[in-house]
Order: C-alpha cells, then sequence, then structure tokens
C-alpha cells in the first residue's frame, strides 16, 4: 500500500467519523453483531490459516483466540447501552445548583497494530472496543502471519464499510506510513523495543496511546504449593502457542525442597499431551520464522537443559525446555523469551525473590504457587496482573481490567476498560441561570466567609 493511499483512507474515514453516524447507538450494536457473525462465517478459514502460520490446532485456535472475541462482543452487546448513558456527578459546595455529568464520546479514528503471535484476538478484540465507543478503526495486519491476515481482511472487507473500518496489509514501509498520519489513538501490541518507536511516533501529533508490551513475567512456586496443580499449570502456560504469549511464564523461581518434584511434574504434564516426541504431535505449535527460532537457540547455550533443547529450524520447531544452572546474569534472563524454555532459579529465602523482581523491569504478568505468602509476593511486587495458582487466566476474564505497567505496557482493556480506552470521558456543567455566585467575581465578596466551604 503506497502512502498517499494510506493518506486517503484516514481521510476519508475522518470523513465518515465527522458524519456522526458511528456515535448513534443503534448503529454501535447492529457492527458488533455483524462482527460477531462475520467471524461465525469465516470461523474454519480462521483455523486453517491459524494452522498453516502458527501450527495451532483447531482447539486451540478457539480456545485462545475465537473463544475470547466472542465473549467481549457478547459482553458489550449486553453492556453497552448502560456504559454509554452519561453519568451523573454529585456538585461540590462551589458549584451547588449545578448538573454535572461525564459523557463518553468517542476518540475517532483509531489505528490498531496487531502482532503475529495472537492475531485474530489482539486485532478483534481491541475492535470490539473501537466499534462499542463510536470510532472508526484502521488495522495493521502482521505480515508474519500472511494466511490469517488475508482472512481477516477478506472478512473485515465484507463486514464493513472501508471509510469506517479497515485492514491494511504490508510490511515495514506501510508501518512508517500509517505512522506519520495523524490519528485520534493508537492501540499497540508487541514487544518494548517496538512499543518506544510507536511512543516516539505518536508523541509528533500528541496522539494517545494503549501499549500491551511484554516483559519477564516470573512464576513463583512455594514451598507449600500444590505441586501436581503448578507443574500442569505453568507446563500449560508455558507451551500453548509453543510459548509465543506476552504473559507467559518467563522463568521459575522455585522453592529448593520442592524443586525436583516440580520439575518432574512439569515434563510429565508435556509428555501426556504432546508425547515423548512433541514434533510429531497435532497440539504442539510451531514458532512464527525461521529467524525467531535461531534467536531461541541461541538461548540454549547457558545452563544446563535438562529436558527438551531440540530445534529442528526448516520445521520451524523448538521442544519444550528446561534450563537449569542460570542466574540473573544469564543471557536468557536478559530479555523475554517468547518461547517453549523455561530457565529455572531456586530459593529459600523470598525475599531474594522479591529483591529481584522488583530490581527488573515491571513484568506483564506474575504468577504465585503457595498459600502462606500470597500477599507478600503481590504486596510487595508489580505487575500488569497475574494469577495465584495458576497462570495466563487472567486475560480469558472480560470483566477484569487487562494491561501493562511501566516497562509492560500502559492503559487497560477487555470489557468495559475497552469502551473506555476509545472513549473521551468529558465532564460537562450545566449552571442555572436563576443563582448565580457573586463571590467568585471581583471583588470577592465574602471572601473570606466562602474560603470555609471551598
Amino acid at each position: 500500500m503506497e502512502n498517499h493511499d494510506i493518506d486517503a483512507l484516514v481521510r476519508a474515514q475522518k470523513n465518515y467519523f465527522a458524519t456522526g453516524r458511528t456515535r448513534d447507538l443503534g448503529f454501535r450494536l447492529d457492527r458488533l453483531h455483524a462482527l460477531g457473525d462475520a467471524i461465525v462465517k469465516y470461523e474454519r478459514d480462521i483455523c486453517r490459516a491459524l494452522w498453516l502460520d502458527l501450527h495451532k490446532s483447531e482447539q486451540e485456535s478457539y480456545l485462545t483466540e475465537l473463544a475470547l472475541v466472542y465473549g467481549e462482543i457478547r459482553y458489550h452487546t449486553r453492556n453497552l447501552k448502560r456504559w454509554a448513558r452519561p453519568a451523573r456527578v454529585l456538585p461540590t459546595m462551589t458549584t451547588m445548583f449545578t448538573s454535572c455529568r461525564v459523557l463518553h464520546e468517542p476518540l475517532g479514528v483509531s489505528l490498531i497494530i496487531s502482532p503475529f503471535n495472537y492475531p485474530v484476538q489482539l486485532l478483534l478484540n481491541p475492535l470490539v472496543g473501537a466499534i462499542s465507543a463510536g470510532c472508526c478503526a484502521v488495522l495493521k495486519t502482521s505480515r508474519e502471519v500472511p494466511h490469517v491476515s488475508a482472512v481477516l481482511a477478506e472478512l473485515i472487507g465484507e463486514t464493513f464499510e472501508r471509510d469506517y473500518i479497515a485492514v491494511v496489509e504490508g510490511g515495514d514501509g506501510v508501518n512508517e506510513g500509517l505512522m506519520a498520519e495523524r490519528f485520534d489513538f493508537i492501540f499497540f501490541t508487541g514487544s518494548p523495543a517496538a512499543g518506544k518507536s510507536i511512543m516516539r511516533a505518536a508523541a509528533e501529533n500528541l496522539t494517545p496511546v494503549l501499549l500491551e508490551l511484554g516483559g519477564k513475567s516470573p512464576c513463583i512456586v512455594d514451598r507449600d504449593a500444590d505441586l501436581p496443580t503448578a507443574a500442569r499449570r505453568i507446563a500449560w502456560g508455558k507451551t500453548i502457542n509453543a510459548g509465543q504469549t506476552c504473559i507467559a511464564p518467563d522463568y521459575l523461581f522455585v522453592h529448593t525442597e520442592v524443586k525436583d518434584r516440580l520439575i518432574e511434574g512439569i515434563i510429565a504434564a508435556w509428555e501426556e499431551w504432546y508425547g515423548k516426541e512433541s514434533a510429531e504431535s497435532p497440539y504442539y505449535p510451531r514458532i512464527v520464522n525461521r529467524s525467531a527460532v535461531d534467536r531461541l537457540a541461541g538461548l540454549l547455550d547457558e545452563g544446563r537443559v535438562l529436558y527438551g533443547g531440540r530445534v529442528d529450524r526448516e520445521d520451524k520447531f523448538v521442544s519444550p525446555t528446561i534450563i537449569d544452572g542460570v542466574d540473573g546474569g544469564s543471557k536468557i534472563m536478559q530479555q523475554e523469551i517468547f518461547g517453549p524454555i523455561l530457565p529455572v532459579m531456586e530459593f529459600t529465602d523470598p525475599k531474594e525473590v522479591i529483591r529481584y523482581v522488583d530490581s527488573n523491569e515491571k513484568p506483564l504478568a506474575l504468577y504465585y504457587f503457595g498459600k502462606c505468602r500470597r500477599d507478600l509476593f503481590f504486596g510487595r511486587t508489580s505487575s500488569g496482573g497475574g494469577c495465584i495458582d495458576d497462570t495466563v487466566m487472567h486475560i480469558a476474564n472480560h470483566r477484569l481490567p487487562f494491561g501493562g505497567v511501566g516497562y509492560s505496557g500502559m492503559g487497560k482493556y477487555h470489557g468495559r476498560d475497552s469502551f473506555l480506552a476509545f472513549s473521551n470521558r468529558r465532564a460537562v456543567v450545566r449552571s442555572p441561570r436563576w443563582f448565580d455566585m457573586t463571590v467568585k467575581y471581583p471583588p470577592y465578596r465574602h471572601f473570606d466567609t466562602m474560603k470555609k466551604f471551598m
């Protein structure tokens, strides 16, 4: 797509938004229903595309992509009228007799940039928020998943007017063209490095951004944890989508007394699900491209591989892997892994875990397995979200806000938070004509008395 085409598209969407059509609640609800119907129609094509691009099984595709979008659409259609209603606010002494309200107005033309790892739900879930709030949207898909991108472009093109919602495909040149435009809001999901680039470009136009990034999400297993449960849930959280999940457990901090039993349980879970040869399993996904495989293979050099460590570059395969003997200075602990490799560190004193987590960038998620010290770990650390006795599942409840903090992102979405993300909360005060607080005018008569009530 050429830059002049991008410019023409953005201008067309601004003109469409200016008609006021997207502000109508009936229109928004109709378009949400249309999106849901279109996904149902294209469900088989979407699953096939996810298999071709990422080797995702139909079951995993539904569980981690489609189900989340269906749930988001249902939640918005059931609650949108209530969310959009002007909210009354009580006046203060200095605004007595006024009517105070908060209006929710759409921000305007939004840009939604999705990554490759969950290319359906990380594009369509924000789109639900944009439609719900009354915005227009330009959707940028990832070039790393061409089959998914093609299906989504067809789905969106068939369902919506291009001047209202449009998919844009392409590589770096298209990204640069998009970032040169003046959008009213940018929603980006990707790496912290790319997030910095987005934020720099947005700053040129003072465009608000919502950044969903990543980081190294710790998984802490205490000595009083339910080890069979912990093992299965950590094994699952680490290998869905072959570990290419922004909220996957990035590294394991396990109490010395239970380390060996926990690792045995994780390995047993993997072999139960994928067999001893996970490359032959129809349920084990692949890495997105060969350069990502090479990067992951380079992380196997440090520490000691306790399990796995197999790499097939041509098949874009990296086996479920556990690495022992690493510390905070190891190369694998310096970057988000984004793959099925689990480095293990051990502890006896919980304070050393807290010190380590707090001395690094704030992660997108934190997971704790145990009974007695959950309040300690969640009270003394910071993360975008997290789970106790589970992994990843906080993303599944659309009633919970989802997002990062600090280095792992800014802004929240899902459910009502998505509606608010794409909205401007506009404060409006209506003053009565029959009453005028003269103390606010010079020469400020009775001001000393009024000060007592301010």
